[in-house]
């Protein structure tokens, strides 16, 4: 007779292809799936039983957009991916990676883009930082009791900076000579033969660098020449991995260059390239969002590309305290404030009137390219010391007061600081236009910007929230797409387009799981929260909670979430994640691995 390590029985089984569901018994063995069967299975003596009756069991979420970075090399379990239900998450986006550059530099890249705390993450990284090979970090992170499953993206801006050093990399007068082309070049090829998922770069300049050498400079690879993009490219087209990037909007050419770069043409290898990002924005009516999804599908039909946008399938809703967010990058007067560290040198600067002249005229100007509308009416103050502008936003205050609106944001930031917390949606504010972007071939549900802007933004449960969508438009009688499509979207979509062995439920394949109660797909989902990082010093980021809609959690065989807990050991005694090698067969899984039960 068959044994099982766990059974999970009497679910409704999606395997991850879009295929109907049906109500079946799972058998997990080795960490596989061993057995999907239609009649109830025998139990063990030590077999772990989960019923899942009236609920839905599906393949472990792939989260192809974080920046876990720095947090994972201190708190390994990711406990705020894996409690919704996220088995998979990429790191190496947007051109920021921990691979080659030093701890310092690291810092510098990482800290005033992705609003973590720098003097938590140098220290960390001098501390523990000790490789500057890819094969050697992923040796590291594979040492780490990791709760999901890692895959990794070669940042540009870190192969950019260990090859050129910082300063060079950040100098626009300078460019890589051929030996250190080819050596970028080489690096990259090694980063491949580790199983990186292929490289991710950037050419917005709105995003800059922390500390005291080089604040505020653009990231590094903003200042690489197409020449230097190509080089590169080739190098992933030959070995046929993925390009993750994020376009200069200041420049429309430089977004038809990527679709350029990612055409076939017939005559080579497409390049696949996933894009920041598709965003039904405020600042831009629904015909911006419509030029972008449909000239990325005429490129894909007509060019043979490989051509996607990464999207966020709900309402784009940002936290900022004071002034420190990434979106007054957007502007001079915001990157002028952000450039100064010091707080009593900031509030000089924003008390002075010709810097307030800049920024009312900047807040007022009309078109130019920007996420946020700079309208202070459409904004809401949600904590203060001044308690009687709270519930308001910075344009109802101003009204009040007789003054233009950013005086009276400027007001109240020199007056409390960061204790002004406030909120607005940017983006993703019309469900029609939603709808429409999540059935799109050439758009990719994956935006969640997980583990970074830690005060700013909490998107850790995106797949749930979409579920929580497309069943709410199912039981509207507007369905938006079967369960079965959307469960395929979060999934196997995303495992097949970058290369890893993820995504799917069946037999033979690694037994990453999630069991969602569909009943508890209600309102608590798109709740925010806050919660404490031990690891970081104690900083209150924002957290989703979707306990009332996934019941358990499930990696490589392992419950490591049931019923609103963590396994004991989860993240700190035993590794449950691996290192998801591009290419790998499918079902590896790690035969070395201890059960969390006999580890805690």
């Amino acid at each position: 007779m068959a044994t099982y390590d766990l059974i999970i029985e009497n679910g409704l089984w999606f395997d991850g292809t879009g295929a109907k569901p049906s109500v079946k018994h799972l058998g997990i063995r080795g960490g596989k799936v061993a057995t999907v069967s239609s009649t109830p299975l025998a139990h063990g003596v030590s077999t772990e039983v989960i019923d899942a009756q009236g609920q839905w069991v599906m393949p472990g979420f792939v989260d192809v957009h974080t920046h876990y970075d720095a947090e994972i090399l201190v708190a390994p379990g990711l406990g705020e991916s894996i409690r919704h239900g996220v088995t998979s998450v990429f790191l190496g986006g947007c051109s920021l990676s921990t691979v080659h550059a030093d701890a310092l530099d690291c810092a510098d890249l990482f800290s005033r883009v992705e609003a973590l705390p720098r003097e938590i993450m140098l220290t960390a990284l001098s501390d523990i930082k000790t490789w500057d090979t890819a094969a050697a970090y992923v040796r590291h992170l594979e040492s780490l009791p990791l709760g999901p499953n890692v895959a990794c993206f070669l940042g540009h801006s870190d192969l950019r900076t260990h090859v050129m050093t910082l300063g060079r990399a950040v100098d626009g007068r300078i460019k890589p000579d051929d030996k250190e082309l080819a050596q970028m070049a080489t690096l990259l090829e090694d980063a491949l033969d580790a199983g990186f998922l292929g490289l991710s770069s950037m050419t917005t300049p709105w995003d800059k660098l922390d500390g005291e050498r080089f604040r505020s400079k653009s990231m590094p690879s903003t200042y690489a020449t197409w020449r230097e993009h190509r080089h590169l490219n080739r190098v992933l087209r030959r070995r046929n991995r993925v390009l993750q990037s994020s376009p200069d909007t200041t420049n429309p050419f430089n977004i038809i260059l990527f679709m350029l770069e990612s055409a076939s043409l017939g005559i080579r290898k497409a390049l696949k390239t996933s894009l920041l990002v598709a965003a039904d924005t405020k600042a831009y009516a629904p015909v911006m969002v419509n030029i972008q999804l449909g000239a990325a599908k005429l490129l894909n039909r007509f060019l043979k590309a490989a051509f996607v946008w990464q999207h966020l399938p709900v309402p784009f809703q940002v936290y900022a305290d004071g002034i420190d967010f990434v979106i007054f990058e957007e502007f001079g007067a915001g990157q002028a404030a952000l450039h100064l560290k010091d707080e009593v040198d900031r509030n000089k600067l924003m008390q002075n009137e010709a810097y307030r002249r800049q920024f009312r005229k900047q807040l007022d100007k009309g078109f130019d390219i920007r996420l946020w509308t700079r309208n202070m009416h459409d904004t809401e103050i949600v904590s203060c010391p001044d308690t009687t502008v709270v519930g308001k936003s910075f344009g109802q205050v101003a009204d009040e007061r007789g003054v233009h609106p950013g005086d009276a944001f400027l007001d109240l930031v020199v007056q409390h600081g960061q204790k002004v917390r406030w909120r607005m949606i940017v983006a993703n504010h019309r469900p029609a236009v939603l709808d429409f972007m999540a059935t799109h071939p050439s758009l990719q549900i994956g935006f969640a910007d997980s583990g970074a802007h830690l005060r700013n933004m909490a998107f850790y449960n995106v797949p749930v929230r979409f579920l929580k969508r497309v069943r709410d438009a199912q039981l509207a009688g507007r369905p938006l797409m079967s369960t079965e499509q959307a469960v395929y979207r979060l999934t196997s979509e995303l495992a097949t387009y970058f290369g890893v062995d993820a995504g799917t439920l069946r037999e033979g394949d690694r037994a990453d799981i999630t069991i969602i109660r569909p009943e508890g797909l209600d309102a608590s989902v798109d709740l925010y929260h806050e919660a404490e990082m031990p690891a970081f010093g104690g900083l209150r980021r924002l957290v989703n909670r979707s306990d009332s809609a996934v019941s358990a959690t499930v990696v490589a065989g392992q419950v490591v979430w049931r019923d609103g807990a963590f396994a004991p050991g989860f993240g700190q005694t035993h590794r449950t994640g691996r290192f998801l090698r591009a290419g790998e067969p499918r079902g590896t899984v790690d035969l070395s691995a201890t059960p969390l039960s006999q580890a805690a």
